[in-house]
């Protein structure tokens, strides 16, 4: 007696087989609008300029996010993100699940919640980042993203241009 053998499905036969595993896209979901546009930030003067700007901490990451001036070369309509993960995270191992994790989020939340001509950095925090459910990494993402753009622009020894110079604070001579 033969074991039984599987049938081999049609190339041609799309409706069906086995469906993906996960699906991210509602039923019937059509894409109306092209795609936003990111890119990822590679410049140090970029992830300086971000962290001179508005930030908002959650409690998986911080995030730093500058709206860009006209007069950089970069498209207006593009969204750029940068990832920081620093040693207080632990061995290289920990910070690249960190940096992975960041990654993913940002490509899940950004075009849906993010805004065409911002620079965002996210900064990973220690004991935080790689262990926090993955659920609510995206969660703090979409809310840091509203409570950004919701605030007014930034006050105090801040530069009143977020895309300004980056300026070191004043020395404190006292002692």
């Amino acid at each position: 007696m033969m074991p039984p053998v599987a049938p081999v499905p049609d190339p041609q036969d799309r409706t069906s087989g086995p469906q993906p595993a996960v699906s991210v896209c509602p039923e019937g979901a059509t894409v109306t609008e092209a795609p936003v546009q990111i890119e990822v930030l590679a410049r140090r003067p970029d992830f300086l300029r971000a962290a001179q700007a508005r930030r908002q901490g959650a409690p998986g990451f911080l995030l730093q996010a500058r709206q860009r001036r006209g007069d950089e070369p970069v498209p207006a309509e593009m969204i750029r993100i940068g990832y920081t993960c620093s040693k207080k995270l632990g061995n290289a191992v920990a910070r690249n699940r960190a940096k992975r994790r960041l990654r993913e989020i940002a490509r899940a939340v950004l075009p849906l919640a993010g805004q065409p001509g911002w620079d965002y950095v996210l900064v990973g925090r220690p004991g935080a980042t790689a262990d926090r459910l993955f659920a609510d990494l995206l969660a703090d993402l979409t809310r840091a993203l509203s409570q950004i753009h919701a605030a007014p622009a930034p006050r105090g020894n801040r530069t009143p241009d977020p895309g300004g110079p980056v300026r070191e604070p004043p020395k404190d001579h006292r002692r």
